[in-house]
């Protein structure tokens, strides 16, 4: 009688861990849009040779100076997702997203006088970053039940950008060296190339369905990873409205990043036979932060 009971209840656990378990195979597709908030601010790298700080000179004095920090977590994005689950509760995504950040001020000089100090004019400068990316998004999904419509659901993956680039434009009121004309407007745009890197994601979301085959969906995402500088290169540089790219040098244009820099580095504060201006520029290279918490709205399609 005992063995019978027990083989009675091991048949209905069996049953229920079953219907648990029961098989849901399905594709699914996913369309949406995201904005994320900084999570993380750092002190952001050199630019241009000058560091990352906002200064405020007056009567040719230092009257106020501020590490600029920031992370280029904050932005827009989109993109799109494929999905398939395995079962009730385990799915799998791929995801392909465009990501565009916020400008960040990364280097600020503001003087009312041009002046020579430590052998360098100060002048009026201000250089802006913004990165734009396309990444792609694998990740584990577990459905946690679905009522009354609603299914929530968590999610954990890695970002691998594939495409992409940190912009840096700089706006300068620069000395000419002469007396006639005694300044001019630089504008100058730079594109810094990442080495190839991996990130982080975790999200917490939840759908409801609309229709038989349409949900909207709703997920709260932590993002977080870094980009590694590989190499820069001027796109535009204008003098007074007008294109002088050409009149650069090639040290001038182009920069590779490196992790030391030595006595053969194409470098003058290293190299004793100063620098070669024919070939790019050894600079150390940096890093900046891509940390951010978004909110992302979406359509979801169940095959």
């Amino acid at each position: 009688m005992k063995k019978q009971l027990f083989l009675l209840g091991f048949a209905i656990c069996s049953i229920t861990m079953v219907g648990q378990t029961e098989k849901k195979e399905s594709w699914y597709f996913k369309v949406a849009g995201s904005y994320f908030t900084q999570t993380a601010a750092t002190e952001f790298p050199t630019v241009g040779g000058n560091a990352a700080l906002n200064k405020v000179y007056v009567g040719g004095k230092l009257v106020s100076e501020e590490s600029v920090t920031g992370s280029f977590g904050e932005g827009f994005r989109s993109g799109a997702a494929v999905g398939y689950r395995f079962n009730t509760r385990l799915g799998a995504e791929m995801g392909i997203n465009y990501y565009s950040s916020a400008d960040k001020t990364m280097s600020q000089t503001t003087t009312d006088v041009i002046f020579i100090s430590g052998g360098r004019p100060v002048y009026n400068f201000k250089s802006v970053g913004q990165i734009s990316a396309f990444d792609l998004a694998p990740a584990l999904v577990l459905f946690l039940g679905e009522q009354n419509g609603f299914e929530p659901y968590t999610k954990v993956g890695v970002l691998v950008p594939v495409y992409g680039d940190l912009e840096i434009t700089t706006d300068a009121i620069a000395p000419t060296g002469v007396a006639n004309p005694a300044t001019v407007a630089i504008h100058s745009v730079d594109k810094v190339k990442p080495n190839p890197t991996v990130g982080f994601m975790a999200v917490l979301g939840t759908s409801y369905k609309l229709g038989k085959n349409i949900s909207a969906f709703a997920e709260l995402e932590y993002r977080n990873f870094t980009v590694h500088g590989k190499s820069k290169e001027t796109t535009e540089f204008t003098m007074n409205g007008q294109n002088a790219l050409a009149g650069r040098t090639e040290a001038q244009i182009h920069t590779n990043y490196v992790n030391r820099l030595d006595v053969n580095s194409n470098n003058a504060a290293t190299n004793p036979n100063g620098l070669n201006s024919t070939k790019p520029m050894d600079e150390l290279s940096s890093y900046v932060g891509i940390s951010g918490l978004g909110l992302t709205l979406g359509l979801k399609y169940s095959l």
